[in-house]
């Protein structure tokens, strides 16, 4: 093993790791996206150290990420570390949080291979769109009957518990727990700092990271949401 390759997947592992972006349209990473590809060495170093760290390798739109596998304990967050980082008490409210995600991915994915034409989302169309799912799901009998913590009726009993907003000035209205605005608000604030979609008046943009995330996810991380989803 040659000191440069070693120290070039250095460079590239340390830079994906901390959530750069190394694309070949990026003047300040382009020499390193080249080398991962043309130099089979540093391919071979930095996806071993990836993969000896649970870390997932995704590319899209010529751009490379890297994502905490499930479990990773090192990388990724546990639900108590997401629920401090979001300011959340209950499991359930965690609970919501995700499936207020996964209805932000189904806006633009129906499947890996079935992207929707579309720009960018809007709180409300979010609201609206778990406020309706939750709704056709409960009308399933054996989910309607779980009165589990983790069950799609206690996060839709939590849903329908909170108030549109907290304050009939829609501008005055943030991320809390206290409304459906909110909790829309406060997971969009978590997408938001995972670089996974970007801010413009409320239009919120999927970023390339978002692209190469979700095209992988459908088939490496079968949820509980999505496998009721295909079985409707």
């Amino acid at each position: 093993m040659e000191d440069r390759s070693l120290n070039k997947a250095l460079d590239i592992y340390s830079a994906l790791i901390t959530g750069q972006n190394i694309s070949l349209h990026d003047k300040a990473t382009s020499e390193l996206y080249n080398t991962f590809y043309a130099d089979s060495e540093v391919y071979d170093i930095t996806t071993k150290m990836l993969a000896r760290q649970g870390l997932k390798l995704y590319e899209y739109n010529e751009s490379l990420f890297v994502t905490a596998g499930s479990g990773n304990k090192v990388f990724g967050y546990t639900n108590d570390d997401l629920k401090r980082l979001l300011g959340l008490r209950l499991n359930v409210e965690l609970y919501l949080v995700f499936f207020i995600t996964y209805q932000v991915l189904l806006y633009f994915y129906k499947s890996t291979d079935t992207y929707q034409i579309r720009e960018y989302v809007r709180t409300d169309e979010i609201i609206n769109a778990v406020t309706t799912e939750l709704k056709t799901v409960l009308g399933d009998t054996a989910v309607a009957e779980d009165n589990s913590e983790n069950s799609f009726k206690s996060i839709a009993a939590l849903w329908e518990s909170l108030p549109p907003f907290l304050n009939e000035d829609r501008e005055r209205n943030k991320a809390s727990r206290g409304s459906r605005y909110g909790m829309t608000k406060l997971t969009f604030n978590f997408l938001l700092g995972e670089k996974l979609f970007v801010n413009v008046d409320d239009r919120f943009y999927p970023t390339d990271r978002l692209h190469a995330v979700a095209e992988n996810y459908f088939e490496e991380e079968k949820s509980l949401i999505q496998e009721y989803l295909e079985e409707k």
